[in-house]
């Protein structure tokens, strides 16, 4: 039974990427949040999950929201006022404290939550925002077919549990797992051809084609030192696994054979904790690296540190979201179990450029996850249940196949933000292979945050209304922020004007009004026409 009921404005499950821009936003407009989230960290891609973030080329100069902006100007400002950087590091106005060649901005999962923390912290102290860690959704009553009561949730240590009323509900959960017990429409999975008019799409629907998920680590590496950890329980199974895709993948998993994404060609992967140094596809070390230590006073780390999130970690065996909570456990610890297997391949077998097998000064880094496991604290989650909305994002709106001789991807009237990304879907749980091709900078739509039918409930996160296929562009971390501060505006404003988000949404002066105070507090509506896509490559900042 519930031991405490409490009110607020807008309750928002889940405290990742979506689920605390849209905190920001609720407060910034004088109203209160509650924000349930499942694991000890906020921040979900940003810091449980371990993952920094993925970007476009235009990233330093436009394309995202101003708070998110104010997030990367604090990552930036953190390590300036609190790492010895060197002189000529710390002057550079486009740091990127890791110079990982994926991202702009390469960082410690710590620093991201420290400065999540403190853009929250105004908010904490007045009572406008509270979060509530460790907290799972079980649970929701409804106050009718339509409309959304309360919710109740779980303390993961304790089991005791919360009430939770409020007049607007935002689901910002990784899996979007509020969808389910508030009655909201939704899909898992990929599409048929025939629902979404996709010329990629199959045939025939797959509710269980979901895009594998990934249990993230950290590494630095002490060469002459022994850190190899015990062999796993699953190891022999992961060492001789190879994946059932189509097309087939080059053999084992754990292996430096894989696919270029991009192409589908059979390359070998480079991995060199000694010589790698930045640049478009240089290695897997220096791929999403969170400190290049060169970048810091001598002594200051003893290596490197780099975050593993390769193809070599995909969990492809089972879905989260159509599967029992027992068998959701079950996937998740045979997920952690092929990352270990990995950790323990790299130390022990990988083959080394120079001859010889293994780097056992390779060392799990599970301080710097908040963990003692070694492994990043949640699953780093890159396809959610996705709601029936009201505007659905289909292939053919976004994709530079689709549409020739254009520059952007469909100009949505209802737009409530913008983002850019390739369709980069992984492979996936249903035996497709990577799908990985060029998109045009997109607007996200108002239309695709609200459900068709349930009136207070607003997808704040990765489960807006994609298609599988258009997932793979939206669900970024610029893209995500923006979305849930969308979410977290409008539902603050229909509490301020009485709209509901559907009125809102098909009333062309009631949207206008609403997009306009978006564009005042720096929410970016529309992309410049005419640009020059190649500028916007998400890696091209690596060049």
């Amino acid at each position: 039974m519930p031991t405490s009921f409490l009110p607020c404005d807008v309750l928002i499950a889940g405290g990742g990427v979506g689920g605390i821009a849209a905190s920001l936003a609720v407060a910034r407009a004088g109203r209160t949040a509650i924000v349930l989230e499942e694991y000890a960290w906020i921040g979900g891609q940003f810091t449980s999950q371990a993952v920094p973030p993925d970007e476009h080329g235009w990233i330093e100069r436009f394309g995202c929201t101003a708070t998110y902006r104010a997030f990367r100007d604090a990552v930036r400002r953190h390590y300036r006022e609190h790492t010895p950087l060197l002189p000529s590091v710390r002057d550079n106005p486009h740091l990127n404290p890791g110079n990982g060649w994926v991202s702009p901005l390469c960082h410690e999962p710590r620093v991201a939550l420290a400065v999540l923390e403190a853009m929250l912290a105004p908010h904490v102290a007045s009572g406008a925002i509270v979060i509530f860690r460790r907290h799972r959704v079980i649970a929701a009553a409804p106050a009718s077919a339509d409309r959304l009561a309360e919710v109740i949730a779980e303390n993961l240590d304790t089991h005791e549990s919360v009430r939770v009323r409020a007049a607007y509900f935002l689901d910002a959960t990784e899996n979007g797992d509020l969808l389910p017990l508030a009655g909201v429409d939704y899909i898992t999975g990929s599409e048929s051809r025939a629902q979404t008019g996709e010329p990629s799409a199959p045939a025939t629907a797959d509710p269980r084609n979901v895009q594998a998920f990934s249990v993230c680590f950290v590494l630095d590496e002490l060469a002459g030192e022994n850190h190899v950890i015990a062999r796993p329980a699953r190891y022999d199974f992961w060492r001789n696994y190879v994946p059932r895709l189509t097309p087939p993948w080059p053999g084992p998993l754990l292996g430096w054979a894989g696919l270029n994404p991009r192409t589908m060609e059979t390359m070998r992967y480079n991995f060199d904790p000694h010589r790698e140094k930045p640049g478009l596809f240089s290695g897997l070390w220096a791929f999403r690296r969170l400190i290049d230590r060169a970048q810091f006073a001598p002594g200051t780390y003893a290596s490197d540190v780099c975050l593993v999130n390769w193809p070599m970690i995909d969990y492809m065996e089972g879905d989260l979201l159509t599967c029992t909570p027992a068998e959701r456990a079950a996937h998740l610890a045979d997920a952690k179990q092929l990352s270990l297997s990995m950790v323990y391949w790299l130390q022990t077998e990988a083959p080394r450029p120079n001859g010889g097998t293994g780097w056992p000064g390779l060392r799990l880094r599970g301080d710097l996850l908040g963990t003692g496991d070694g492994l990043a604290m949640a699953p780093y989650i890159r396809e959610s249940r996705r709601i029936l909305a009201r505007t659905t994002i289909r292939e053919q709106d976004v994709s530079a196949k689709y549409r020739p001789g254009d520059t952007l991807a469909e100009r949505y009237e209802d737009s409530v933000g913008i983002g850019y990304y390739r369709i980069d879907l992984h492979p996936s749980t249903g035996g497709d292979n990577y799908i990985d091709v060029p998109s045009l900078p997109f607007r996200i739509p108002l239309g695709a945050l609200i459900p068709q039918r349930v009136t207070n409930v607003l997808a704040a996160a990765k489960n807006i209304g994609t298609t599988h296929l258009t997932n793979g562009c939206y669900r970024l971390h610029p893209v995500e922020w923006n979305i849930g501060e969308a979410a977290g505006a409008l539902a603050a404003h229909c509490l301020h004007t009485g709209h509901t988000p559907a009125a809102i949404h098909a009333d062309a002066a009631l949207r206008a009004a609403f997009q306009q105070l978006l564009v005042t507090q720096g929410v970016e509506l529309a992309w410049p026409e005419n640009l020059h896509l190649d500028d916007g490559d998400p890696h091209a900042h690596a060049r």
